[in-house]
């Protein structure tokens, strides 16, 4: 039983050492980027996943248009976007 129980430890300890160095804060920017998702607002200042910058013009559950010039507007996925620029 001893044998069993020196052999275990090790693994547990490997455990718990991956869960709290890379997968509780890859859960944690998830939870971030979803909130960030969710409180998208028409008018807020975005960058997407490909570099494009622009200010959302309209909003729906699954897409967001996107305003880039004044005259040029985008439709995107609402998981396109990477950053809003004008939150505190």
């Amino acid at each position: 039983m001893e044998g069993l129980a020196g052999a275990l430890l090790p693994l547990l300890l490997m455990f718990a050492i991956f869960y709290f160095l890379l997968i509780r804060p890859q859960q944690k920017r998830q939870k971030k980027i979803q909130e960030m998702h969710t409180s998208l607002q028409k008018g807020d200042k975005i960058v997407t996943i490909g570099g494009l910058h622009g200010k959302i013009d309209a909003i729906d559950e699954d897409r967001i248009v996107v305003d880039v010039n004044g005259s040029q507007k985008l439709t995107f996925d609402r998981q396109a976007v990477r950053d809003v620029l004008n939150k505190d």
